[in-house]
């Protein structure tokens, strides 16, 4: 919950940050390439889970990976708030990035470790945890904007610290309490491939150094960037695990099963996540914001997500139990959630081309309500189907993949906001909406296919 606090709260108000102008409190970044830096920082996110799965798989196990990478976050947030301009931006990111990948991985690999193989409340536990990441979320961007809009961004950045710092308080008094299985180390590196790996991290490290000072690493093109990482990521690390000696043949399948789920979750995210590139410009300029004669911050929007969120994840972790066996498969869930985040963007149809201060809170609200209900079809089913798909020897990483899915929509949704306009804006939601509709339909004719690969998992 904290950590989600200070990471949206951040999120909230980073992409103003970036292009708003100096008198405003900002740096005057171009909106572009703002645009493309929320984005890249997004996708970098999740594709720092491969790490923080690796060190917790090969080195650490996930409950120490877990607790170090908050460390990391936390002082993340420190940077944002106290050093200025974009040299901030670039250490605090970086910081939060590579910390919040080792928590996301290794806290759902964590959540999976608690339930047996089999257990119908495995997806009903994910909601609730769900539940607990989506209370942060709500708080963080209504605190930190208010700081921002009062205060200056800098406080709300600082405000983000603070809540990182509780967390950590918070855990370290709690994390005795997870057992055994938050320590173990699934498949150790033998000790004389350790300075290997070493070699390789810090080698990595120097060419991305060495990039960004000389200029190649420029902020327009951080998220196609992030991109073509994340796809020969993605491709590298289903290579690795399914060629592995160690996975049996029900293993095999079911990770091959878990690839037409990757590429629908991938264009779902890329749909989503646009509520920090697009729905954030939206609601600065074209959003009606005033409330009775106070104009509420743009950060607040953030936080109508996760009001739904918390209202509905009860509702959805209570219908599957209910369910049991007779609730639609994964294959299913997925389909109709990216199916229903097309529905989403096409609501945005009837508002487009009114001008400044025109679309109605109340309009983009019910549009957040549609983004809930595909969430929930498909984010906490993912997290939960990654650990029951995972092969013994790969627990971790396998989450990791799902995340690297996540890492690719994100990116992309930095990439498509760029095409973003005013003047185009119902070209822009009609385009994707249709474009994710058809999806979710041809992962709705795979689902029997799918589903038989998984072998008994559904």
């Amino acid at each position: 919950m904290w950590e989600r606090f200070s990471f949206y709260g951040m999120q909230g108000i980073l992409l103003i940050y970036l292009y708003y102008e100096a008198s405003e409190g900002g740096l005057g970044v171009d909106r572009d390439a703002a645009t493309s830096i929320v984005g890249a920082y997004g996708g970098l996110v999740y594709l720092s889970t491969i790490l923080g799965a690796w060190l917790a798989d090969r080195l650490f196990g996930p409950e120490r990976v877990l607790f170090a990478s908050a460390v990391l976050v936390m002082l993340g947030h420190i940077a944002l708030a106290v050093v200025p301009g974009l040299t901030g931006v670039g250490i605090g990111l970086v910081c939060i990035a590579a910390g919040s990948g080792g928590v996301k991985a290794n806290a759902t690999s964590l959540v999976g470790s608690l339930y047996a193989e089999g257990d119908e409340r495995r997806d009903s536990g994910f909601s609730l945890f769900y539940l607990g990441i989506n209370l942060g979320a709500f708080a963080g961007p209504l605190l930190t904007g208010e700081l921002q809009q009062d205060l200056g961004f800098h406080y709300g950045f600082g405000l983000a610290a603070v809540g990182m710092a509780i967390g950590l308080a918070q855990y370290a008094r709690g994390r005795r309490n997870l057992g055994p299985s938050g320590s173990h180390v699934a498949n150790p590196l033998p000790a004389a491939q350790r300075p290997m790996a070493a070699g390789i991290a810090v080698g990595a490290a120097v060419v991305v150094a060495v990039l960004a000072l000389t200029g190649v690493l420029r902020a327009g093109i951080l998220d196609n960037v992030v991109v073509t990482l994340t796809v020969a990521a993605a491709i590298a690390y289903f290579t690795v695990i399914l060629r592995s000696p160690l996975l049996t043949g029900v293993e095999r399948r079911r990770v091959v099963a878990f690839i037409p789920l990757f590429l629908a979750s991938a264009a779902f995210w890329s749909l989503y996540q646009q509520q920090f590139t697009v729905v954030t410009i939206y609601s600065d300029q074209r959003l009606d914001r005033d409330l009775f004669g106070w104009t509420m911050p743009v950060s607040w929007v953030q936080s109508i997500n996760p009001v739904f969120i918390i209202l509905l994840s009860g509702v959805f972790a209570a219908l599957w139990t209910r369910l049991g066996d007779r609730q639609p498969s994964t294959p299913t869930k997925f389909a109709l959630g990216t199916a229903v985040m097309g529905v989403a963007f096409l609501l945005f149809l009837p508002m487009a081309g009114g001008g400044p201060n025109s679309a109605p809170l109340l309009g983009l609200a019910g549009i957040l309500l549609v983004f809930t209900v595909a969430e929930l079809l498909l984010s906490p089913v993912g997290l939960s189907v990654s650990t029951k798909l995972a092969p013994r020897r790969f627990t971790t990483q396998m989450v990791a993949l799902f995340f690297l899915s996540v890492a690719l929509g994100t990116s992309l949704s930095g990439t498509l906001a760029e095409y973003y306009s005013e003047s185009a804006e119902s070209r822009y939601f009609g385009i994707l909406g249709v474009a994710a509709i058809v999806i979710g339909g041809l992962l709705m004719l795979l689902a029997p296919r799918v589903r038989r690969l998984m072998e008994g998992v559904r």
